[in-house]
């Protein structure tokens, strides 16, 4: 009997054994160096998006040594994770290329993004002002908008007269006035109206007594005084003054109470300057023609 024979059995159960063992080998061997694009572990969020939203890119292939993301839209990136934005709207195949062998592709669909609603409610611009001010009066005028542009033209000189928001304007003549707001906005302007009431009554009325024609002059000196000594608008009041009654002579006598006579020009000066003062009454002196005022007379505290 011959060695085979004599061990046949354990033969055969060594080679059974070593063809077990070479299979499992050549398993494992395909695991580990045979790939296909299902071992590619690459995945993109969302898949469905609209125009300027993130997409997010990330690859976990163990295996790779070199990718290439391509976005479908003449983009591309070597990175293991990302982002990407789609510029305009369609639909996007997404490839992963693993060591120039393996591909794997994800679809996406970009959509236009949607229009945002105005708020129409928040759209409608307003003016917000008095509806009846003095003449010479500064009048605020307030844009209740959303828009950023204004164009405002009171109504007086034809022409555009401010473009802030909050504007001021003193009329100079009395009358009914319609004052126009202009934005982007709308097309059309937003009206507002106001009338501009004289600064005193007319000494012209027939029915004024001549005493109280002196008395609307001097309350009106007076209110015009005091809008300096409260930090309004120097220039407006006193010029108002200035031609109103003095005929434009800045040297024109002011006596306060006991004080040193003093010309309107430096009394005004001072008095922007001199905090709190309260002008109580004032007594207007014309020249014999009752024309120009040549002397002012007045009693102020503090």
């Amino acid at each position: 009997m011959n060695y085979f024979q004599k061990n046949k059995k354990n033969i055969i159960i060594g080679v059974i054994a070593t063809l077990l063992i070479a299979a499992l080998i050549a398993l494992w061997l395909q695991k580990k160096v045979i790939h296909s694009a299902d071992d590619i572990v690459g995945i993109v969020s969302p898949t469905t998006l609209s125009v300027g939203d993130t997409l997010l890119f990330e690859d976990h292939t163990k295996f790779a040594k070199t990718k290439r993301w391509n976005f479908g839209d003449g983009t591309t990136s070597d990175k293991s994770t990302g982002i990407h934005f789609y510029n305009k709207p369609g639909y996007y195949l997404i490839s992963l290329l693993i060591d120039n062998k393996y591909t794997k592709t994800i679809p996406v669909m970009v959509s236009s993004r949607a229009q945002k609603v105005k708020d129409t409610i928040k759209s409608i611009t307003l003016i917000e002002a008095q509806s009846e001010a003095r003449q010479y009066e500064n009048v605020q005028f307030r844009a209740v908008s959303d828009a950023t542009r204004f164009a405002w033209k009171f109504g007086e000189t034809g022409n555009t007269d401010s473009k802030e928001k909050l504007a001021f304007y003193s009329y100079k003549k009395p009358g009914d006035y319609r004052v126009a707001l202009y934005t982007e906005e709308s097309e059309e302007p937003i009206y507002h109206n106001i009338r501009i009431i004289p600064a005193y009554n007319s000494l012209e009325e027939e029915e004024v007594p001549v005493e109280d024609s002196y008395k609307l002059i001097d309350d009106d000196f007076k209110y015009h005084l005091q809008q300096i000594a409260n930090g309004n608008s120097f220039n407006m009041h006193y010029n108002y003054l200035l031609n109103k009654y003095l005929c434009n002579n800045e040297n024109t006598v002011v006596k306060v109470s006991d004080s040193k006579a003093n010309n309107f020009y430096m009394y005004c000066a001072g008095l922007q300057f001199d905090k709190n003062v309260v002008i109580q009454t004032v007594k207007v002196n014309f020249d014999d023609k009752q024309s120009c005022v040549t002397k002012v007379d007045i009693n102020q505290s503090k």
